[in-house]
């Protein structure tokens, strides 16, 4: 409960300082145009403009949950009468690599470390008994994305992205010496991504902040006959919404 707790405040808390962040840059950024004069146009686009490619660094908040469709076994049982899931939040830090693809469009790669927090939530019928299994974990992810942009204006520009990403847990439970009492989550997983965002030119780099929906595409449960757990669902899909702040240059 008090690691509930503690996710739920950092989740408001993260917020919050993404509204701050948010409004500040957009106030920055209004300030070097009238430093430099607000008659022109993309004054620091067309430095980065030249460039064929460009590295950066991104730091990020996720929100990541399960998708979970119950068995026909869960229907039948007289031991477990509710189970769902709950999302819990983490981080992300990744290094970028940006390649030009012509005026409007990018390919990218964003490698990096992604940390999470979800559960499984289970209701018992015996004494309408409360049970939530947490599920850790360390991912190491390859992104591999297609950005389009739209025309800059006053040293901005807006822009989608959508591509596939791979992900491995480094702390799968699948492993674990209590593995037998756990359901337990294949360490392998890839996700079809689709986002939105926005780019600040700076004189020195690009600022882009990015919110970005994953859902994955296969069945990440290991089934487990031994299990009432496991044998109430059917199968396991990860969703993960992360909201990013990207520095390159």
């Amino acid at each position: 409960m008090v690691f509930t707790k503690f996710w739920y405040m950092h989740h408001l808390f993260s917020y919050k300082v993404v509204l701050i962040v948010l409004c500040s840059i957009f106030l920055t950024n209004n300030e070097s145009h009238a430093q430099f004069g607000g008659g022109i146009d993309n004054y620091n686009f067309r430095d980065f403009q030249k460039k064929p490619y460009y590295f950066g660094m991104t730091l990020g908040l996720n929100n990541s949950g399960y998708r979970i469709n119950q068995s026909e076994f869960f229907i039948n049982n007289d031991s477990i009468n509710i189970a769902e899931s709950s999302a819990g939040g983490g981080f992300v830090l990744a290094g970028i690599v940006n390649l030009k693809l012509g005026d409007y469009f990018d390919f990218r790669a964003l490698p990096g470390f992604s940390f999470s927090n979800r559960s499984f939530e289970f209701t018992s019928s015996e004494e309408n008994t409360f049970q939530k299994e947490s599920v850790e974990s360390v991912f190491f992810e390859l992104p591999f994305l297609i950005r389009f942009k739209s025309a800059p204006y006053k040293d901005k520009r807006a822009f989608m992205v959508a591509g596939m990403k791979y992900s491995y847990d480094v702390q799968s439970n699948s492993q674990t010496r209590d593995a037998k009492t756990l359901i337990k989550i294949s360490p392998h997983d890839f996700q079809l991504e689709i986002g939105a965002g926005m780019q600040f030119f700076y004189p020195y780099f690009i600022f882009s902040p990015e919110i970005k929906y994953s859902r994955g595409v296969g069945n990440i449960l290991i089934y487990d006959d031994q299990l009432n757990k496991s044998k109430v669902l059917e199968n396991v899909v990860s969703q993960v919404f992360t909201l990013s702040f990207h520095f390159e240059g």
